[in-house]
């Protein structure tokens, strides 16, 4: 009996410990926010209209459809409205759209912060169809990461080495 006891109250202990959901994926999304917003700071102004090949978007409409993405995936999850400017197409400088890219993320920064244990699994609409809070949030993280893949080939191209592949100090 004082083993099961032992192990019980071990148990408990570290289910208690243990990071919760929403911990994990707000990690990860500061992941993918520090590396695109380091991208932006990285490139210089003249490459921010840089495209690859003509049918893409330049490096700086990239960082503004992440930063319109913001909005979109956060405004489901938290309920709360963003603005309804596209970032995108309409940024004009490096600075400006760092800034509206640093407002965007940081709009996120609250939906993910104001999401707990009861909410996490709230079935909210995203894009027409039924989704959760966590759903959008991780939808959120993956698009991120998928635009910063671009952004790195973008900047390979540039000769200009990604945050991601900078050596750890």
């Amino acid at each position: 009996m004082k083993t099961f006891a032992v192990l019980t109250l071990f148990a408990v202990s570290a289910f208690a410990q243990a990071p919760s959901v929403i911990k994990g994926s707000q990690a990860t999304f500061t992941m993918a926010k520090t590396n695109i917003i380091k991208s932006a700071e990285k490139m210089p102004e003249e490459n921010f209209a840089f495209k690859p090949t003509p049918d893409v978007r330049s490096f700086g409409d990239v960082l503004g459809h992440i930063a319109d993405a913001q909005y979109a995936f956060c405004s489901a999850a938290s309920g709360a409205e963003g603005p309804k400017n596209s970032v995108e197409k309409t940024w004009k400088s490096k600075a400006g759209l760092i800034e509206d890219l640093k407002n965007a993320f940081a709009f996120c920064d609250k939906a993910y912060a104001g999401v707990t244990d009861e909410t996490i699994g709230k079935s909210i609409k995203l894009f027409g169809r039924e989704s959760t809070v966590i759903n959008a949030l991780d939808f959120n993280t993956a698009h991120d990461f998928e635009h910063y893949g671009n952004l790195v080939t973008y900047m390979r191209l540039k000769n200009i080495v990604p945050p991601s592949s900078e050596p750890r100090k």
